[in-house]
């Protein structure tokens, strides 16, 4: 197989790792709208990223700390419900960050829009590459630190916040690695796609697990193997991958459901 392959499963191989306990929390949490907001987001950030010159990533994690932060605030008024604010800041978000790059584009920019919007995994440079390595090597410590306290706030925020686990500062501190996920995987599945990644292996795995940690296994196994059988199925009919490992996930997602009722 040609290098870009081989680029491009490593880095999926990758972000799955990261994803799947990941999405276990974000389920346990019921923050999949949040998720969506965030990767809505995204493109905002890339837009503000290449208009100052900054990385990608890093633009993304500020914005998603931004939205992180700015929902926190909003909370504080109670005649909006959550999922209501969330749709404000995520089309929001979305529809700035098309007129930013709409404006980029009238100057002269020439921006892949689509690679953004659904990834691009098979052009994946050999520097991505390793920063995608870099960001899961350093992201997965902070996983395992948050692990307990997000359970704990998980099953009973109030009981939590008695036993002195600081809530907000561990909702913030875990919004912000949502973001930073969401600028890492862009590459993967792209901003409209990757909230899939996060959340239907780990739903798929709820089934089949006794303990967290086993439904964590257990995603981040489904979220390989959605990105092995997306990958093949893109090489083999010439399809989008990065949409292919989401119905990938999908149909695992379908399998296990029926297989469980069996």
């Amino acid at each position: 197989m040609d290098d870009f392959i081989y680029r491009a499963l490593f880095a999926g191989l990758a972000v799955a790792l990261l994803t799947g306990p990941l999405g276990c929390l974000i389920i346990w949490r019921r923050m999949a709208y949040f998720g969506d907001t965030l990767a809505h987001s995204a493109l905002l950030g890339v837009a503000l990223s290449i208009m100052w010159s900054i990385h990608p990533v890093l633009g993304v994690a500020l914005l998603g700390l931004v939205i992180a932060i700015s929902l926190v605030w909003l909370q504080r008024y109670r005649d909006l419900a959550s999922d209501t604010m969330l749709g404000i800041l995520a089309h929001t978000s979305l529809g700035l960050g098309l007129v930013v790059i709409a404006i980029l584009q009238s100057r002269g920019m020439r921006i892949d829009l689509n690679a953004y919007l659904f990834g691009d995994i098979l052009a994946l440079s050999q520097n991505e590459l390793w920063l995608i390595f870099a960001s899961v090597l350093a992201l997965i410590p902070v996983v395992a630190w948050l692990w307990r306290p997000m359970i704990a706030i998980a099953v009973h925020e109030d009981l939590a916040r008695v036993e002195g686990i600081p809530v907000l500062k561990i909702r913030l501190i875990f919004m912000l690695l949502m973001a930073i996920v969401v600028a890492v995987a862009m590459k993967v599945t792209g901003v409209l796609l990757i909230t899939a990644l996060l959340i239907i292996p780990a739903a798929a795995a709820r089934k089949f697990s006794r303990s967290p940690e086993q439904m964590a296994a257990i995603a981040v196994l489904l979220g390989m193997s959605a990105v092995v059988l997306g990958m093949y199925s893109s090489l083999q009919w010439d399809t989008p991958t990065g949409p292919s490992i989401v119905v990938a996930a999908a149909l695992l997602f379908f399998v296990s459901r029926v297989r469980k009722k069996n």
